[in-house]
């Protein structure tokens, strides 16, 4: 168990934490949640022994053990990706080799009966218990299979590290930590450089850690999936509530609400005895009791309410002219990188408004499509082109990296501004939550999320009809995601998002390329459609075919028997299930556009109604997989 007791710390003026304290239990699953800047990353430096506080204590359990994944990408080696993670195992690799050692020793001597050759057996004993005790010969097993689940194939193990980009090197630290399975387990952003499919994986995989797991994150369904405590860092405070992150942002309203009624009571009960104390105090025969109701106010408990950083930007994106009805067509497209081909023969067409979402693995070709059809980056082969009245609206995966560090902040708006919009600049970076004296600071001592959003606001200051995000959200806290999502809800014209939060593509998109084997493949709904499609692929590759012959007996011509009766029941299932469908597919169109209001976000039910629209999603998924199960029933006696 840790525990932390009035732990102090200050930042030149700024004081980051106000005697915090918190424990954190063996097997805790803690999500640490709180505004960029709000101290997340230094409460887990602390918590790695990196930093110290200025007051306090921090007490650490002895003989445990504590891992630590920070956003600072690791300093590449020549070592290849496997003996890098087999480095996890330098103790089993150690005793390994001892273990070798011995038993040549053991089979190459014949003084059986000396005590020296009772001590090598032993020792052999001894070491062979601890080697079975860590693990045994299974660890280069579990390491491929690790590698494997964040992304790595089998190809690219022996890879040198010094060859890979920081993301990829990051999958090598988090892989040997996951391995090493330290007691505590620190992480910060894990998934900023995983895909979806590896962020799958990783969830299954911190479900059944055996450890305690602190971790920061700003995507809420992997908050959701792998947390079971939400601690809130917010001006110089902790909030510890014993749930998710959904459960705590409705918990936490319901807490604020409480706070806010009992404040007003008890300013209207103060009111009350402040009138009767004057009144008293006026007349000598009430003077005494005046003088005493005062001194109990005085001693009453006042009710406060939480101090709360709600600033949050303000995001609209201006009307788009009207383009033509194909925004961008390619045909046969192809783009390799030296040897490496990303691309094979991709067809692809988007249509004016549709709002398009691409998926995959990373290194599959998701950003290089996005470049060719942005026109920064050229094709080798295939035509392709943007359509009539296309304007393109460009966020670059490192768009904020891209700014340039030498000039202010105004500077940038103003090389990037039409003239007309010239006057309104310091108001437009004011909606971006910068304020008046920020506009003079050298983008170069900006935050991550800074940059990002003032990125954002260079691009609103022309009206595209075609907004090509690639991972927006990588350095936004939750609020402002949010923020950003409302907006391109709001967003009339053509839209493509290249991401991996499942929760920002939730909803905000209709059809899904995914990106796979160099080429892609085009899904129609948004990320949840997609995903139960490939859950239910997933299954079906995992069952054997011999399935339904097992269960039931096979005619002569190769096709399952069964009676009129039977038949008759999967095909009310059948008209069951589709009703069933239908029915969840309505409700979840009303709320769809309940949610599309513009007061929905600020009205008392959103919480409720969101946690109602997650539910209705998740019958959905399972009415399509029972629905799935007898369509195949019917479709084996048919065929």
């Amino acid at each position: 168990m840790i525990s932390a007791q009035n732990i102090f710390l200050k930042f030149g003026d700024r004081i980051l934490f106000d005697e915090i304290n918190f424990i954190i239990k063996d097997n805790d699953k803690v999500g640490l949640v709180g505004r960029n800047g709000a101290g997340k990353s230094t409460l887990l430096r602390l918590l790695a022994k990196e930093q110290s506080p200025d007051g306090g204590v921090l007490d650490f359990p002895n003989g445990r053990t504590l891992g630590f994944l920070t956003q600072d990408i690791p300093l590449s080696a020549d070592v290849s990706v496997i003996e890098e993670c087999l480095s996890a195992f330098s103790e089993m690799q150690e005793i390994q080799e001892t273990i070798e050692k011995l038993n040549v020793e053991m089979t190459t001597r014949t003084d059986y009966e000396s005590d020296s050759y009772a001590k090598l057996i032993t020792k052999f004993t001894d070491l062979s218990e601890r080697f079975n005790l860590l693990g045994g010969e299974n660890f280069r097993g579990e390491t491929e299979k690790v590698l494997k689940g964040l992304g790595f194939k089998e190809t690219e193990f022996d890879k040198r590290l010094n060859q890979l980009s920081g993301g990829w090197r990051m999958r090598v630290e988090l892989a040997k930590l996951l391995l090493q399975k330290p007691d505590y387990l620190l992480l910060d952003e894990p998934t900023n450089h995983l895909d979806i499919e590896s962020i799958l994986w990783f969830e299954s995989f911190l479900k059944t850690y055996p450890g305690s797991i602190i971790l920061i994150s700003h995507d809420k369904r992997f908050l959701d999936n792998t947390t079971n405590r939400t601690i809130e860092v917010e001006l110089g405070k902790l909030f510890d509530y014993k749930m998710p992150y959904s459960k705590y942002l409705t918990e936490r309203a319901i807490r604020k609400e409480q706070q806010i009624a009992s404040f007003k009571n008890q300013q209207k009960n103060i009111a009350q005895k402040e009138r009767i104390i004057n009144k008293f105090m006026a007349k000598a025969n009430k003077t005494k009791m005046a003088q005493s109701m005062k001194k109990q106010l005085d001693k009453m408990e006042r009710v406060e309410i939480d101090e709360e950083d709600a600033t949050v930007m303000n995001l609209r994106f201006p009307p788009p002219s009207r383009c033509g009805e194909i925004v961008f067509k390619g045909k046969d497209i192809h783009k390799s990188y030296g040897a490496n081909q990303v691309l094979r023969g991709v067809d692809i067409q988007i249509e004016r408004g549709q709002r398009v979402a691409f998926v995959g693995q990373n290194g599959q070709g998701k950003t290089t499509l996005a470049k060719i059809i942005v026109k920064t980056l050229e094709a080798e082969k295939g035509d392709y082109d943007l359509g009539f009245n296309v304007e393109v609206g460009y966020y670059a995966q490192n768009q904020s990296d891209e700014l340039p560090g030498d000039l202010t902040l105004l500077q940038v708006m103003e090389n990037n501004s039409p003239p007309e919009q010239r006057t309104r600049l310091r108001s437009i970076l004011g909606s971006f939550m910068f304020k008046a004296d920020d506009v003079d600071k050298k983008v170069s001592v900006l935050s991550g999320g800074e940059k990002a959003r003032l990125a954002l606001a260079a691009m609103l200051l022309h009206p595209f009809n075609l907004l090509v995000l690639d991972e927006p959200t990588n350095h936004l806290d939750i609020l402002s995601k949010d923020v950003l999502k409302r907006a391109l809800m709001k967003y009339e014209g053509t839209l493509l998002v290249v991401s991996h939060d499942r929760d920002f593509l939730d909803s905000l998109t209709n059809l899904t390329f995914e990106f796979k084997d160099r080429n892609i493949h085009q899904h129609l709904g948004d990320i949840n459609e997609f995903l139960q499609k490939r859950a239910v692929e997933d299954m079906r590759l995992l069952s054997k075919k011999s399935e339904l012959d097992k269960k039931q007996k096979t005619s002569a011509n190769g096709k399952p028997e069964i009676n009129h009766k039977e038949r008759k029941q999967l095909q009310r299932d059948l008209q069951n299930a589709e009703k069933k469908i239908e029915k969840i597919e309505k409700e979840i169109a009303i709320l769809e556009e309940l949610m599309g209001a513009e007061d929905f976000y600020e009205s008392a039910n959103r919480d409720k109604k969101l946690a109602e629209y997650e539910s209705k999603k998740q019958s959905l998924s399972k009415a399509m997989a029972a629905w799935e199960d007898v369509a195949m029933k019917m479709d084996s006696l048919e065929n």
